[in-house]
C-alpha cells in the first residue's frame, strides 16, 4: 500500500517538478551569464532559487516517508539527495535536472522507442547547458582560469561528456573540479543509458523480425499441407476412375 502511494505520488507530481527544474535553470543560467543586471534582480533570482530547493527538498523528505525500503530508495535517487542536501555548493544544484531526465527516460521506454536520436539530441543538449553553466559559475571568478566565457565552458562540457578530453580547458577550482567528476560519472551513465536504449530497441527489431519469419514459414506450411491433400486427392478420383469397369454399349 506504502509503496501505491509512492507511485502515486511521484506520478502526480513528476511534472510539476519538471517544470520547476527548468524555471529553475532558466533563473540560474540567467543569474550566471547576465552578471551586469541590477542587484535587485539577483536577489529575485537567488530567492526564486531557494524556494525551487525548498520545493524539491520536500517532495525528497515526502518520497522518503512513503518508500517502504527506504535505503534502496536513497540508494536508487542518490543525485536527487546530492541536489538536495549540498545546496552551499552552488553548482551542484544543476542536479535538479534529473527531475526533468527522469520523465524524459520515462516517455523515451514507452513513446521514444525507435526514436532514440530524439531523446539522446534532448537529454544531451540539457546536460550539456546545465554543466556548461555551473563550470562556468565556478571558474570565472578566478584569475587563472581558462573556463572565462560561455563558449569555452560549452566546448569543456561536450568534450568531458564524450569521454575525449582534449585537455585544452579544464577546471582549476574545487568547485569546478566537483562538477567535472559529477559530469564525468553522468557522461557514462547517459552512454550507458543510450546504449541500453539502442540495444533493447534493435532486439525488439529483430525479435519482430523474426516472429514475422516465423509466421510466413507457418502459412507456407498449412499451404504445403493443403496442397499435399488436394494432390492425394487428385491421385485417388484418377485411380477410381481407372479400376471403374467400362459401360456396356446399348
Amino acid at each position: 500500500m506504502t509503496e501505491q502511494r509512492l507511485s502515486n505520488w511521484e506520478r502526480r507530481t513528476e511534472w510539476p517538478l519538471s517544470a520547476l527544474a527548468v524555471a529553475f535553470l532558466v533563473a540560474y543560467a540567467w543569474q550566471v551569464l547576465h552578471v551586469s543586471a541590477p542587484a535587485g534582480v539577483h536577489l529575485g533570482l537567488e530567492i526564486t532559487l531557494w524556494v525551487i530547493w525548498l520545493v524539491f527538498a520536500a517532495d525528497y523528505v515526502t518520497r522518503l516517508i512513503l518508500a517502504e525500503r527506504k535505503l534502496r530508495f536513497i540508494w536508487r535517487h542518490m543525485f536527487d539527495l546530492l541536489a538536495v542536501a549540498l545546496p552551499m555548493v552552488r553548482q551542484l544544484r544543476v542536479l535538479r535536472i534529473v527531475t526533468v531526465l527522469r520523465v524524459l527516460n520515462r516517455r523515451a521506454s514507452t513513446a521514444f522507442r525507435g526514436r532514440v536520436a530524439i531523446y539522446v539530441a534532448m537529454v544531451t543538449v540539457l546536460v550539456s547547458f546545465a554543466a556548461a553553466i555551473a563550470v562556468l559559475d565556478a571558474e570565472r571568478a578566478n584569475p587563472d582560469a581558462g573556463i572565462d566565457s560561455f563558449p569555452k565552458a560549452l566546448w569543456w562540457t561536450l568534450t568531458t561528456i564524450s569521454t575525449v578530453g582534449y585537455g585544452d580547458v579544464y577546471p582549476t577550482t574545487w568547485e569546478g573540479r566537483l562538477v567535472a567528476a559529477t559530469l564525468m560519472i553522468g557522461g557514462i551513465a547517459l552512454l550507458g543509458v543510450i546504449t541500453g536504449m539502442i540495444a533493447s530497441w534493435l532486439l525488439e527489431r529483430i525479435q519482430q523480425t523474426e516472429a514475422a519469419v516465423h509466421q510466413e514459414t507457418d502459412e507456407l506450411h498449412v499451404e504445403l499441407v493443403t496442397l499435399r491433400e488436394e494432390v492425394r486427392r487428385l491421385r485417388e478420383e484418377l485411380a477410381n476412375q481407372g479400376s471403374s469397369p467400362p459401360r456396356a454399349m446399348s
